[in-house]
């Protein structure tokens, strides 16, 4: 027993060094270009001498800002639990360190071991989310851990896109993993962007009818300035005389923004037509592609978002719709979730330097926009990086804010009492219509 307690004392420390060791280092941000080329020219050696330095940067980057947390989130039982397993998979790729780059045997535990990895991961989103449920059960959250919280869980699900980004081109070109036809590993180098929409809103639409009985249509409208021509796709899933729009991008990614979006607007269309007898008007899908931006507008008639909740749409364990019951029965609607949909989606989109961005007019409906690079040489990986300017992030408080609000106004409305303040107004109204009739009387 002591020396086991010995062996993993020194196991620990080792550990430690090498997270100190790769968090020095910058991760390597991938272009789409580069992920292509790579996929149609690299070996399989050539990906394991990549990922076998790569993996443990970018692993390392966020662990080391776990230690940045506020202490009260850090022992939550479920951040605990996220914390150990990543430790297990730096472990895991220490392994690979210094292994021969030419053995196969090498090569193919390597790829078990990723695949191992990818499926220990595949449930950290939702655990994370019980994490931020248990520290506001336990704790009460202030200012600064809230945003402290918000900055931390957008870099740690950007690095956690990334990471599978890297695992899933690995495992798909060299694992036992079928390649789909004309895919490098995830990446379609001729994504049909319309095929995409309409699977998306296919899937949405399923639910939607599901839940409530009854759907909106789509209406999608195209236009190319590359080649100048303007199209509207009149029904889904019918073939269109002009060629379609397409991009180098991932597939998977792009439907799941457009999957999020669609379930949002059909509920919000369906719940504020629900008292009138008129057709659910449609969804309406703008699809443009530009010299260096491809755009998906989407709009809707759902009633629209107050401008005082618009600032909350992107943030963690914010949602619109009540909170699904853990049965998954009946009673919780399966086009709204825990709230982390939109704020996920908007890291898929800039993932590849791309935006998702909300407008809304309240009483009238919704438009998203999705912003997706053209050129897949400029579309390249956003990944967050430890250094000193992250670490005053943390430690920075959130300032005061220096405008008169309705807050700071009722501060100084409150010592009155309700006769205080009648007085005061029957005082002003007096003075205004004696001031009125010396104006009359001047005149």
């Amino acid at each position: 027993m002591k020396l086991n307690r010995v062996l993993l004392r020194q196991l620990k420390t080792i550990v430690e060094e090498r997270l100190e060791f790769y968090s020095k280092f910058n991760p390597s941000p991938l272009s789409m270009q580069q992920f292509t080329d790579f996929g149609r020219n690299a070996s399989n050696t050539d990906s394991f001498l990549f990922l076998r330095k790569e993996l443990p940067v970018r692993l390392a980057n966020i662990m080391k800002e776990f230690h940045l947390l506020p202490e009260n989130l850090l022992h939550m039982p479920s951040v605990c639990a996220v914390r150990e397993l990543y430790k297990q998979s730096f472990v895991d790729l220490l392994e690979y360190e210094k292994s021969k780059a030419g053995d196969s045997q090498t090569l193919d535990k390597f790829t078990e071991a990723l695949v191992r990895i990818r499926n220990r991961h595949s449930d950290v989103v939702m655990t994370m989310a019980r994490g931020m449920l248990e520290l506001k059960e336990a704790h009460q959250v202030n200012a600064n851990t809230e945003a402290n919280v918000q900055y931390f869980l957008d870099r740690f699900y950007m690095n956690r896109i990334s990471i599978r980004m890297l695992i899933n081109q690995h495992t798909i070109l060299f694992g036992e993993i079928p390649d789909v036809p004309n895919h490098i590993g995830c990446i379609d180098p001729h994504c049909d962007v319309v095929r995409v929409i309409e699977d998306a809103y296919s899937n949405a639409r399923f639910l939607c009818d599901q839940y409530y009985l009854a759907s909106p249509e789509l209406k999608i409208r195209c236009h190319n300035e590359w080649e100048k021509f303007t199209f509207t796709v009149k029904e889904p899933g019918k073939e269109v005389e002009k060629q379609p729009i397409s991009v180098v991008y991932v597939p998977s990614h792009l439907y799941h923004m457009l999957f999020e979006l669609f379930k949002n607007s059909m509920r919000a269309v369906v719940e504020h037509h629900d008292d009138t007898s008129e057709d659910l008007p449609p969804l309406e899908v703008l699809l443009v592609m530009g010299q260096e931006d491809l755009t998906v507008k989407l709009s809707d008639q759902g009633g629209g978002i107050p401008r005082s909740q618009m600032d909350l749409l992107f943030n963690y364990m914010y949602s619109t719709a009540p909170q699904p019951t853990t049965s998954g029965g009946l009673d919780s609607p399966p086009l709204a979730g825990y709230g982390y949909g939109l704020p996920l989606s908007r890291l898929y989109a800039r993932y590849f330097q791309g935006d998702l961005m909300l407008t809304s007019m309240e009483g009238y409906g919704t438009d998203a926009m999705i912003y997706l690079k053209a050129l897949s040489s400029e579309a390249a990986e956003l990944l967050p990086v430890y250094n000193k300017t992250c670490q005053r992030q943390y430690s920075t408080p959130v300032q005061t804010h220096d405008w008169s609000s309705q807050m700071h106004s009722a501060m100084f409305i409150r010592p009155f009492s309700t006769n205080s303040l009648k007085q005061l107004h029957v005082a002003q109204s007096k003075s205004l219509m004696a001031s009125a009739a010396k104006r009359e009387a001047a005149a």
